[in-house]
């Protein structure tokens, strides 16, 4: 797993960028985790330059072996009611890695005590920008309740189901992609 480094002073702001609330600065990170500069997430997904800023996901696996799906928010900009991780967000200014995965959880799906397992950490690049995405999965029975504010649901799937979706347009790129880097680690967690 990559560890954010942030520097002893805060970082400075990125070019061109201007500050914004607190929630909504993240860091701008090199590949391996130090933290450069900061820049509002609006920044970084409109920049031309994409800067390279950190999320956090994590997938969830019953006992079944069956894997847990968030449903995005019809009023997402981004993939509005698409099938993606079951947790995924942003790595505020100032947070570190697990910090943001248990805050992201709690928000999104109400989810407090569980024990992440790190997969893997990969950059990923979309025509709007480029993440430093750091992948954690979870494996238990859990009381998960979305929130609808943010999302439109969620529901266990099977790895048999996830593959028949794949490229129908039901998924979003970026968990197919992510899928295919990690179903072996994610079964071998059972």
């Amino acid at each position: 797993m990559v560890d954010l480094i942030y520097p002893v002073s805060p970082a400075p702001l990125l070019k061109g960028c201007r500050r914004a609330r607190a929630a909504e600065m993240v860091p701008v990170v090199d590949e391996i985790g130090n933290v450069r500069a900061q820049a509002s997430r609006e920044f970084c997904h409109t920049n031309p330059q994409k800067p390279l800023h950190p999320v956090v996901h994590l997938h969830i696996i019953n006992r079944s072996g069956q894997i847990y799906l968030q449903r995005r928010g019809a009023h997402k900009d981004l993939l509005p009611l698409y099938w993606d991780t079951a947790v995924g967000g942003h790595i505020s200014y100032g947070e570190y890695i697990l910090e943001a995965l248990y805050r992201e959880s709690a928000e999104e799906l109400g989810l407090h005590d569980f024990l992440p397992q790190e997969l893997c950490s990969y950059v990923f690049e979309s025509d709007r920008e480029r993440e430093l995405v750091n992948v954690f999965a979870a494996v238990g029975e859990y009381e998960i309740r979305p929130d609808r504010d943010e999302l439109a649901g969620g529901r266990f799937w099977t790895p048999e189901e996830i593959e028949q979706a794949i490229g129908k347009g039901v998924l979003t790129p970026n968990f197919e992609g992510e899928y295919r880097r990690v179903k072996d680690a994610l079964l071998a967690l059972l």
